[in-house]
């Protein structure tokens, strides 16, 4: 798989730990910085040229003092410091996941951008609930060539 360092949102990103609420984590993605964009349209469909994935993978185990459950979103605004207070417009919402599950090598999502107009800026919002997190990192990025195959068991 492909990873261009300017697609990345975070890469080994500790997870945010300040409690349970929505918090935006590691880096953001402006669109009008992209190679085919430079000075383009603020509101644009990156995925209509060709398929963007976004990939969310723990690379360190996510610990909590409690039951946490942890869930990401794909959101973009039209400033830099994205909103986390409803404003926002959210493209992607993962699964809500037990912090047990979330072990190192787990992969939280292999998601295709999903059609639709997209602000300027573009990041990762972690949303944790019922405790918070202690511990935990993981890569986050874009990238248009996702690693998806699996070796599964003989049916033999």
């Amino acid at each position: 798989m492909i990873v261009d360092s300017l697609l990345e949102f975070g890469d080994n990103k500790a997870l945010s730990t300040a409690g349970t609420s929505q918090v935006l984590i590691g880096n953001v993605i402006d669109t009008l910085v992209d190679a085919g964009n430079v000075g383009g349209n603020l509101n644009s469909d990156l995925g209509a040229e060709r398929a963007l994935w976004l990939v969310i993978q723990i690379t360190t185990t996510v610990t909590s003092g409690g039951s946490a459950v942890v869930t990401f979103a794909l959101c973009s605004d039209a400033q830099a410091a994205i909103a986390v207070d409803g404003t926002q417009t959210t493209h992607y919402t993962g699964p809500a996941i037990a912090v047990a599950t979330l072990v190192a090598g787990y992969r939280y999502c292999v998601v295709r951008l999903p059609s639709g107009t997209y602000e300027r800026y573009l990041g990762i919002c972690q949303t944790s609930a019922v405790a918070a997190l202690t511990a935990g990192k993981a890569d986050m990025f874009l990238t248009d060539n996702p690693a998806v195959w699996r070796s599964y068991k003989a049916g033999i």
